[in-house]
């Protein structure tokens, strides 16, 4: 039979929010699970890091076993399973997992980020962190002196050009459209005073070049661009948008945010939803800043508040007869 668990927090997802929400939910001594499929989230794929305080730089995967190990040292359980379920049954909320396994839990932590999308091209998932990536400002210092491409045609394309533009030699903005709609006229009008920031209209990225070993090597175009339909490159940005998995949120009756489609949140990461609360890219609690801190430390806020909610409902969730008691609190820090 699936096994069956009942936990106080029921953390979806594995990466920095998740995580920091299951660092602190240890440390105000209340059960948490941690469920999530996709270790490390964006972090994890994100190549090398140096914007993150503590560590000049360190390999975004390698940071996020760090915050695993830590919450491991909690004895914290953490489940390799997707959320493919969540129904509020009363006293509690009931997940069901991709393992078949269920979960009954006081309270539910929504930490599972934004899906990215793709050019859905050869290699592109393999070379990711080794020539591809899907963040101009997690990233661009680490191009210091190259020649890169940024994908896409909205205001974080047009954003990433212009940051990419001080790190280096050449960047090259490849755009399907005629013109830019998107983008915010004051970024159009910075993005035009760029010497070393080439936009290709009408044009479209239809092949990664390069191999296993080295990674990303150029790229093949939909048209040639001065007189070649191949350009050498030491790195491609694609930044054509992400979206927020709020599909199973929705179920439960959780607000969106109308502009972005993300869940809103207050300041304690509370959604319109009593007892579900939301943390990192998933939310717009940070607003456009989508970093490994901000989702961090918006995870830490949510346990907190979660702690609170459980607190108040006296552990709804628990069967009396297992006599569990709350725990003192605990230091903030």
């Amino acid at each position: 039979m699936p096994e069956s668990r009942t936990t106080d927090v029921l953390i979806a997802g594995q990466g920095a929010a998740a995580f920091a929400a299951a660092l602190y939910t240890a440390r105000y001594k209340l059960n948490g699970l941690v469920v999530g499929d996709r270790f490390g989230g964006e972090t994890a794929i994100g190549g090398g890091i140096e914007n993150y305080p503590g560590y000049p730089e360190i390999d975004g995967f390698d940071l996020m076993l760090r915050f695993r190990e830590q919450v491991e040292k909690y004895d914290l359980p953490i489940v390799d399973a997707a959320v493919t379920a969540v129904e509020d049954v009363g006293d509690c909320f009931l997940a069901t997992l991709s393992d078949d396994s269920t979960v009954r839990a006081g309270a539910v932590i929504f930490a599972i980020g934004r899906e990215r999308r793709k050019l859905n091209l050869p290699h592109e998932e393999a070379w990711t962190g080794k020539g591809v990536s899907y963040c101009s400002t997690c990233d661009a210092p680490l191009f210091r002196g190259k020649v890169v491409a940024v994908v896409g045609g909205g205001s974080a394309a047009v954003e990433g050009a212009i940051l990419l533009d001080k790190y280096t030699t050449e960047t090259y903005l490849i755009y399907r459209g005629d013109r830019f709609r998107r983008p915010e006229p004051v970024l159009v009008d910075l993005l035009e005073k760029r010497q070393n920031v080439h936009v290709l209209f009408e044009t479209e990225v239809t092949e990664l070049l390069g191999d296993d070993t080295a990674g990303l090597t150029g790229v093949k175009l939909s048209k040639p661009y001065e007189g070649r339909d191949e350009m050498v490159l030491d790195g491609v940005f694609i930044e054509i948008g992400a979206d927020p998995r709020v599909e199973i949120p929705q179920t439960l009756g959780v607000e969106l945010n109308s502009e972005t489609n993300e869940i809103h949140v207050d300041r304690h990461m509370n959604t319109n939803v009593d007892g579900i609360f939301a943390a990192g890219d998933i939310t717009d609690g940070s607003g456009t800043l989508k970093q490994t801190i901000t989702a961090a430390s918006q995870g830490a806020v949510a346990a907190l508040a979660a702690y609170q909610f459980v607190s108040e409902h006296s552990r709804r969730c628990w069967n009396h007869a297992v006599g569990y008691e709350l725990g003192e609190d605990v230091a903030a820090d």
